[in-house]
């Protein structure tokens, strides 16, 4: 059924409850059926209360909710909801009637009632759909032997579930707890971790499920590492968020998550850094509908900024967030609307530009017709490959663009100005990272300018999870379409971080920066793409077709696995080679040195810069070799500007070139 059909259901489902709730409140009250004693008692003092409670029931965000899921959170908004309800009537009921017209203990009636009908409905609801779901799966589909890992109350209640399943049959449950073992949860026993090989082989064991909502990312890679070497699919429950807020259930099967694979614990965010420098303030956010630039407006919306200027050059990109930004606000001021706990972001406004940052006539309208006070700069052409065949599109995007945007903030005063930077613009070896590194050149030689007023700081980082283009997202493609999974090279390395994460890190250390700042963010251990792809091969219950059995990370494709006729296992790893101006791993480091801040995950590095009228020579010159599409002569300029810079092997080749231009900074940047 179409959920918008679902909800009028539902909300004609309420209407009717909520004119009943009146009627038994009435009729409990007087010890008998009640009976109204003329029309206009009925329709001016019955009738509104349903009429009243839908569009009440409707502000609150109740029909948005999933009604199987609904949990806590949207039975406390029932209960706000019924309670503005009974006050409502209250106030109709004193300006119609006298008080003594009318039994006053009926409103405490009602309230009661009408809680228990919403409530018990909703209830009954989700009871009815699980019950229909378990029932009508398809007939003799086979049960799957299935191990739970966790025996607590998650573990509990999901195995509960899986009763009702005609999917799963639930054979034992794995727990680190000693003084559980042997014992029986809901007559499963519960075994030792130290016997999953040995239950998986005996038991038939097709599908490990964890039942962990709470346990840290690092606990849950532990686990997850030592399922790697089994033939089975490995999948988990929801979020401990997920499952409180009502989003979703604890039988809600979900495959694993990346940052389980890598075992990251993010930090808690610091809420006063984090608002320092957008509650109540006016922030213009380029490139919002990518990856990093659509989670920033995500975080920076419930930070209530006075004003979000979304600004991209893909009309669908922008299309997708504003709609997004907009639907978040409309949640944001339904849950807070009734309390005034968010003045500022119920009345965030949100404006959507299609522009380029190289059209500096539009930022600086942009800048001056909504006051910016915070620029986060994440438009950028970041994929390495396309950069390299178009170079002077990548430059004048990733470089220019910026010179644009920091030229207009230093001239119309912007109090903060934050670029988003890559750990490919340390030492470069293709144009995607010389470009994001004339970029951080430029926002540095402004920030040493002696007159300016614009805090200018960057923020440089590595690969994010699950972004466009990110290796994940085609490794999960790959291994759907059933192989074979692409890796570059069986040696190539990488970081990673989830874009929430980073998104929030950007935000905290823009609030930190004083000018000048290159921050560096901790991206924990390097991650080996060969061992990551081999992971989610082995985690998705398949096996690796591969020869060799002697892993890096000492594990190997199970013979007599069904696979390829060239050897055995299901899904083949093929290495493809790097591609143009790739490299093998990625520093975050220029010069090698960090100072710590406040921020435990958050680092400062002093590094070179070239002063602002010597680059804005060279950059001048670069500009020229572009326009007369001169390639050679722009791996010169790139080789001269940007420290450490070599060109990719197919690149024109060039010649010798003088020293950098870079130099020691005269002030701690």
């Amino acid at each position: 059924m179409p959920r918008p059909l679902r909800r009028r259901i539902i909300a004609a489902s309420d209407f009717v409850l909520l004119a009943l709730a009146p009627w038994l409140a009435f009729s409990i009250r007087y010890g008998s059926p009640f009976v109204p004693p003329n029309w206009a008692f009925f329709l001016v003092l019955m009738l509104p209360v349903p009429v009243v409670g839908v569009v009440v029931l409707e502000r609150f965000g109740v029909y948005r909710m999933v009604t199987r899921y609904i949990g806590e959170n949207g039975f406390r908004r029932i209960v706000l909801a019924v309670s503005l309800i009974m006050l409502i009537w209250g106030l109709i009921v004193a300006l119609v009637r006298t008080p003594d017209d009318f039994p006053r203990s009926s409103f405490l009636l009602f309230w009661l009632i009408a809680n228990m009908l919403l409530i018990g409905s909703r209830l009954l609801i989700a009871r009815v759909i699980s019950r229909h779901v378990s029932i009508t799966a398809p007939a003799g589909s086979e049960r799957t032997n299935t191990v739970i890992y966790g025996a607590g109350a998650a573990g509990n209640q999901l195995a509960k579930e899986l009763r009702l399943s005609k999917h799963h049959n639930v054979v034992a449950f794995i727990d680190d707890d000693p003084s559980l073992w042997s014992q029986r949860v809901g007559n499963i026993k519960v075994r030792s971790p130290a016997k999953i090989e040995k239950l998986v082989e005996t038991l038939a064991v097709k599908e490990i499920l964890l039942a962990l909502p709470t346990a840290s990312f690092k606990r849950r890679h532990e686990v997850l590492k030592a399922f790697a070497r089994l033939p089975v699919q490995v999948k988990t429950v929801p979020s401990v968020n997920d499952i409180t807020s009502g989003r979703m259930n604890v039988s809600d099967i979900v495959p694993i998550s990346v940052n389980d694979l890598l075992g990251r614990d993010p930090v808690a965010p610091d809420e006063k850094l984090l608002k320092r420098t957008v509650e109540g303030k006016s922030v213009l956010v380029t490139g919002a509908g990518g990856s990093i630039g659509s989670e920033l407006t995500r975080q920076l919306l419930a930070l209530h900024p006075k004003t979000l200027v979304l600004f991209d050059l893909s009309e669908a990109a922008l299309y997708e967030i504003e709609l997004e930004a907009r639907e978040q606000l409309k949640e944001l001021m339904g849950e807070h609307g009734q309390g005034s706990s968010i003045k500022q972001g119920s009345s965030t406004k949100i404006v959507a530009v299609l522009g380029s940052v190289l059209d500096g006539k539009a930022i600086r309208s942009v800048i001056t017709t909504h006051e910016i006070n915070t620029i986060y700069h994440a438009a950028a052409y970041k994929h390495v490959p396309l950069v390299e065949l178009n170079p002077i599109a990548g430059l004048g995007n990733n470089t220019f663009g910026t010179q644009v945007l920091v030229e207009a903030a230093n001239e119309l005063a912007v109090e903060r100005f934050v670029l988003i930077s890559t750990d490919k613009a340390v030492r470069p070896t293709n144009v995607m990272g010389a470009s994001k590194r004339l970029a951080e050149l430029i926002v540095q030689a402004h920030a040493a300018l002696p007159d300016t007023s614009t805090i200018f700081s960057m923020v440089r980082f590595g690969n994010v999870l699950a972004s466009s283009g990110s290796v994940v997202r085609r490794f999960n493609q790959q291994i759907a379409q059933g192989g074979p999974v692409t890796v570059t090279h069986p040696k190539i390395i990488r970081y990673f971080m989830a874009i929430p994460e980073a998104a929030q890190l950007v935000i905290e250390a823009g609030a930190m920066a004083e000018g000048g700042d290159v921050f560096v963010l901790d991206m924990g251990e390097p991650v080996k793409i060969d061992n990551l792809a081999r992971m989610m091969i082995r985690l998705s219950g398949l096996t690796v077709n591969d020869n060799d059995l002697d892993d890096d990370d000492g594990q190997d494709a199970r013979p007599g696995a069904a696979g390829n006729e060239d050897g055995y296992g299901d899904i083949s790893i093929v290495y493809t080679g790097l591609r143009p101006g790739e490299k093998l791993f990625e520093e975050l480091l220029i010069d090698g040195d960090t100072i710590a801040t406040d921020h435990p995950h958050i680092f400062k590095s002093n590094e070179r810069f070239i002063e602002s009228s010597e680059l804005r020579k060279e950059l001048a010159g670069l500009k020229r070799h572009m326009e007369a599409a001169d390639i050679r002569l722009i791996h010169e300029s790139l080789q001269q500007l940007v420290e450490g810079y070599q060109p990719a092997a197919h690149s024109p080749a060039i010649g010798p070139v003088s020293g950098s231009k870079i130099k020691r900074p005269g002030l701690g940047a």
